[in-house]
């Protein structure tokens, strides 16, 4: 019980830490990805527009939470225009997900899309699975059901 108080006191001064989102782009994207060497890792794309990328936010930060004792780091990267940071912060806040957190910076969004996963348009939510070496496993496009996703994650934890 105290660990699990203290990790989650630590998530909330993390979360209060964060007065910004970090900027990333084409070329930083695997720089990211590999950092997370190790560790199984899932990144999210969203935006405080997107209905289904609200919707799902409060179920991926428990899924976050849940695993990431285990070796699970989860990462979300918005797309949401600069002046809309304070929003993204906020929603990030209110569903309880732990830094770092990210915001999409590309001159060319059909080529930031490509380099991650050629077969995503750059659609809204898009999830994507790496297993702990830093390969994507699988994409999932579009609103997640939540249980394919942890089933995913748990067969690389």
């Amino acid at each position: 019980m105290k660990v699990t108080l203290l990790a989650g006191l630590l998530a909330v001064t993390s979360l209060s830490a964060q007065q910004k989102l970090t900027p990333v782009d084409q070329s930083g994207y695997p720089k990211l990805v590999a950092s997370h060497k190790g560790k199984v890792l899932l990144v999210n794309f969203w935006a405080t527009w997107c209905v289904p990328c609200r919707a799902e936010m409060p179920a991926m930060g428990k899924l976050s939470a849940k695993l990431h004792a285990r070796g699970f780091d989860f990462v979300t990267i918005s797309s949401d225009d600069p002046d809309q940071e304070p929003a993204a912060l906020k929603m990030l806040k209110d569903n309880n997900i732990a830094p770092p957190s990210y915001l999409k910076k590309t001159d060319d969004d059909d080529k930031f899309s490509n380099a991650i996963d050629p077969k995503w348009s750059g659609g809204l939510p898009g999830s994507f699975l790496y297993d702990r070496n830093g390969k994507l496993v699988r994409s999932f496009i579009g609103e997640t059901n939540m249980k394919d996703l942890e089933a995913a994650i748990d067969k690389l934890l």
